[in-house]
C-alpha cells in the first residue's frame, strides 16, 4: 500500500509543479486587475527558451542546468507578458483579446524557432539534463510519511509549494501586496491615495510572466524532457482554472494546482492503482480537462475575483 501511495504522491506532484507556478502568476495579474488568459502562451515560451538553453549549454554547466533554465524562462517569460502589459495598460486593449493573441502567438513563433535552429525538425532533441526524482535526507526515513512523500519525489513541486506561501505573504502580509491588491479592487481609489495604478499593473502582469515562465520551464523539464508543438497543450487553462477554484488566493491556487496534478497523473500510473486500472486510458487522458470544464462551469459564477479585473482604468485629470 505504501509503494502505491508513494507512486501516486510522486507522480501527482510531478505533473503539478508547472501549475502551481502558473497558476501563481496568474493570481498576482489578476490581483492587480489585468485577467491574463496569455498564461498559456507564456508557459510556451518559458519552455521553449528552457530547452533551448538546456540543450545548448547542459554540458557545460552539469547538473545545475535545470535551474539556470528556470532564471533564463522567467526573464524570457516576463518580456513576452510585457506585450500583454502595454497592450491592456498603455493602449487600452481587450484583455481577452490581448491574451489570446499571446496564445496564438507563442506556439507558431516557438515552433518556427525549432524548425529554424533544429534542422526543419518540429521538435528539439530530448534534454539530457532534467528534474528527475530526488529522495530528500531525513525526511525519507521519517515512519510511513517518509517514503510516502519524500522518497523518489519531485524536488521541484516542493520549491513550487514554498514559493505558494511566499507568494501569499506577499499578497496579504506585505505593503506592495496590499497596493497590488487595491489597485485590483478601486484603481480609482488607490490612484487618489498616491499609488502609481500603472505600475502595480505592470508589476502583476511581469510577475505573472516570470512565474508563467518557470511554470512552462518546469513542465519541458520534469514531464516532456523536449519541446515541441504540444510540450504544453492546454497546461494555461488549466493553470487559470486553478486559480479561479483557488479564488485568486495562492495558497488556494496551489491546492487546486495540486488536484488538477493528480488527475492529470492518472493516466500515466492508472495501471498501479487498484479500481482504476481496468478503465481506458482514454478516459483517463481526457479527465483533467472535463474536470477543468466542471469546475469552471461550478464554479465560474460563485468565484467573484478583484471588483476591477479586466476594466481599463483611465487616470482622471
Amino acid at each position: 500500500m505504501v509503494s502505491i501511495l508513494s507512486i501516486i504522491v510522486s507522480s501527482a506532484l510531478i505533473y503539478s509543479a508547472p501549475l502551481v507556478f502558473t497558476a501563481l502568476g496568474g493570481t498576482f495579474s489578476e490581483r492587480s486587475g489585468t485577467i491574463n488568459v496569455g498564461l498559456e502562451g507564456t508557459m510556451v515560451i518559458g519552455a521553449f527558451s528552457s530547452v533551448v538553453f538546456n540543450l545548448t549549454f547542459g554540458d557545460k554547466m552539469g547538473e545545475i542546468t535545470p535551474w539556470i533554465c528556470l532564471l533564463v524562462a522567467a526573464v524570457i517569460g516576463a518580456l513576452f507578458s510585457l506585450i500583454h502589459a502595454v497592450a491592456t495598460i498603455n493602449l487600452r486593449a481587450n484583455h481577452i483579446i490581448s491574451g489570446t493573441v499571446l496564445n496564438m502567438m507563442a506556439p507558431a513563433l516557438a515552433v518556427f524557432l525549432t524548425r529554424t535552429l533544429y534542422e526543419e525538425k518540429g521538435q528539439t532533441d530530448f534534454i539530457k539534463y532534467s528534474f528527475g526524482k530526488t529522495t530528500i535526507p531525513l525526511l525519507s526515513k521519517l515512519p510511513v510519511l517518509g517514503p510516502i512523500f519524500f522518497k523518489d519525489t519531485s524536488i521541484v513541486a516542493y520549491v513550487a509549494i514554498l514559493v505558494s506561501i511566499f507568494c501569499w505573504f506577499v499578497i496579504y502580509k506585505t505593503q506592495f501586496g496590499l497596493r497590488l491588491r487595491s489597485v485590483g479592487e478601486n484603481p480609482q481609489a488607490a490612484d487618489t491615495l498616491g499609488i502609481n495604478v500603472s505600475a502595480m499593473k505592470y508589476a502583476g502582469v511581469l510577475i505573472s510572466g516570470v512565474l508563467g515562465g518557470i511554470g512552462g520551464a518546469v513542465m519541458a523539464q520534469s514531464v516532456s524532457l523536449n519541446f515541441s508543438a504540444t510540450t504544453i497543450a492546454g497546461q494555461g487553462f488549466i493553470a487559470m482554472a486553478a486559480m479561479i477554484f483557488g479564488k485568486w488566493n495562492p495558497l488556494g491556487a496551489m491546492g487546486a494546482a495540486l488536484f488538477f496534478g493528480f488527475a492529470q497523473s492518472l493516466s500515466v500510473i492508472g495501471s498501479y492503482v487498484p479500481g482504476i486500472k481496468n478503465i481506458d486510458p482514454v478516459w483517463l487522458q481526457v479527465a483533467p480537462y472535463f474536470l477543468t470544464i466542471l469546475v469552471l462551469m461550478l464554479f465560474i459564477g460563485k468565484a467573484q475575483g478583484p471588483a476591477a479585473n479586466g476594466k481599463t482604468y483611465i487616470k482622471s485629470k
